[in-house]
C-alpha cells in the first residue's frame, strides 16, 4: 500500500487518464446527464449496481449500450413485465433429442453489462433471480453454476410515475444496489441540443476504447486511493446519524426515521468517495467527494415513517439536515 500522498496522486493520475476518454466518446451521442455519465463509472470501478429512477426518454438504454461499446464488452437489455419467469433472465435447460441429454441454454443475464428496464414491472421471483446474480456474480442452473464474467454491472430503472401493476422492491432488496440516482430532465439548451443531434438521423460513432482488463486493473489501483482517518470517521458519523439522530443534536430526525443505513451503506459510501476522487483524477478522498455521492449511496437505504410522509419530508431532505450538521473534517 503506497503512502505518500504525492506518490499515490501521480500514480492515480497516470492510470485514471482512460476516465476522460470514456467521457468524450460517451459525450458524442449524450448531451448533458454528466451527473448519470460520472455514476456509470463510480459504479463500474467500484464493483457495485445502480438503480435509475427517472421518467422514460431520459438516455438511460443509450448511456450503458454506448458505455459497453467503449469497454468493448457484451451488453444486453431485459425489458421486465409481469409475466417474466427467472429463467427467461437467467436461462434454462433444454432436452436435445438426438443426443438424449440436457443442455443449458444461458440466457440474457450472461453479459457484462446487463439493463433491467422497468425492474418493478416484474413479480419478487424474477427480482430476486436478477439480486442472486448481482451479489454472488454466479448463476445456479439446473446443478450447474455458472460464475458471470467480469466486469458485471446492472443497470436496473424504475418509472417513479406508474404505479399501477408494479412490484416494489423490497428495502432489503433495493439495498444491494450500491447507487440510487435520480435523473431528471435536460436543460432547454441541452435539449435543443439533443433534438438536432437526432435530426441528423445518424448518432455519430462510439469507438471502443478500453478494454474490460483495464476496467479490473482499475479497480485493483483504486484501493490505493487514499483515505484519511477524519474522512473514514466522517463517513462512520453520516452513517450512524440515520441510526441514532439524537446523539448528533438531530432529535426532530427520531420521528421521521423508521430505519437507518446499513454497514453496507458505510461500505459504500466509502468506496463510490475513493472512485469519486479517481473519476476526477485524484489520488486522495477529500470531504467534498462524500458529500458529492452521499445522496446517490444513502437516499434508498433511510426508511421514512408515516409523519415524515404527511410532512412531505422525503430522505433527500433527511440526508440534507444529516450534511448540514454533522462536522466536515
Amino acid at each position: 500500500m503506497l503512502t505518500n500522498i504525492k506518490e499515490i496522486n501521480e500514480k492515480i493520475q497516470a492510470e485514471s487518464a482512460f476516465v476522460e476518454t470514456i467521457q468524450n466518446e460517451l459525450g458524442k451521442v449524450i448531451i448533458g446527464q454528466r451527473s448519470m455519465l460520472d455514476r456509470l463509472l463510480i459504479a463500474l470501478l467500484s464493483n457495485g449496481h445502480i438503480l435509475l429512477e427517472g421518467v422514460p426518454g431520459l438516455a438511460k438504454t443509450l448511456a450503458i449500450n454506448s458505455l459497453a461499446s467503449i469497454v468493448h464488452a457484451k451488453f444486453s437489455r431485459i425489458q421486465f413485465t409481469p409475466d417474466l419467469l427467472p429463467a427467461d433472465l437467467v436461462g434454462t435447460m433444454i432436452y436435445n433429442q438426438r443426443k438424449e441429454e440436457f443442455l443449458v441454454r444461458k440466457g440474457p443475464i450472461f453479459a457484462n453489462f446487463v439493463l433491467a428496464d422497468e425492474i418493478n414491472r416484474a413479480p419478487a421471483k424474477v427480482q430476486s433471480a436478477l439480486l442472486e446474480a448481482m451479489q454472488e456474480r454466479q448463476v445456479t442452473i439446473g446443478e450447474s453454476t455458472f460464475k458471470l464474467s467480469e466486469p458485471f454491472l446492472v443497470l436496473a430503472t424504475q418509472n417513479p410515475v406508474e404505479q399501477e401493476g408494479t412490484y416494489p422492491l423490497p428495502e432489503a432488496q433495493v439495498d444491494r444496489f450500491m447507487l440510487k440516482v435520480v435523473i431528471t430532465y435536460p436543460k432547454r439548451e441541452e435539449e435543443q441540443a439533443i433534438m438536432r443531434l437526432n435530426l441528423e438521423g445518424k448518432l455519430p460513432e462510439i469507438q471502443p476504447a478500453v478494454d474490460p482488463g483495464d476496467i479490473l486493473r482499475a479497480r485493483e489501483i483504486l484501493r490505493d486511493v487514499y483515505m484519511d482517518e477524519k474522512i473514514e470517521k466522517y463517513i462512520i458519523d453520516i452513517v450512524f446519524a440515520t441510526r441514532y439522530p439524537d446523539e448528533y443534536n438531530l432529535a426532530k430526525l427520531k420521528q421521521l426515521i423508521s430505519y437507518g443505513g446499513s454497514p453496507r451503506a458505510s461500505i459504500n459510501l466509502a468506496q463510490a468517495s475513493k472512485a469519486y476522487a479517481f473519476v476526477k483524477r485524484r489520488g486522495y478522498v477529500i470531504p467534498e467527494d462524500v458529500r458529492a455521492i452521499c445522496h446517490d449511496v444513502m437516499r434508498h437505504r433511510i426508511g421514512i415513517t408515516y409523519e415524515a410522509e404527511a410532512e412531505n419530508v422525503t430522505s433527500e431532505d433527511i440526508i440534507n439536515e444529516i450534511l448540514n450538521s454533522i462536522e466536515v473534517p
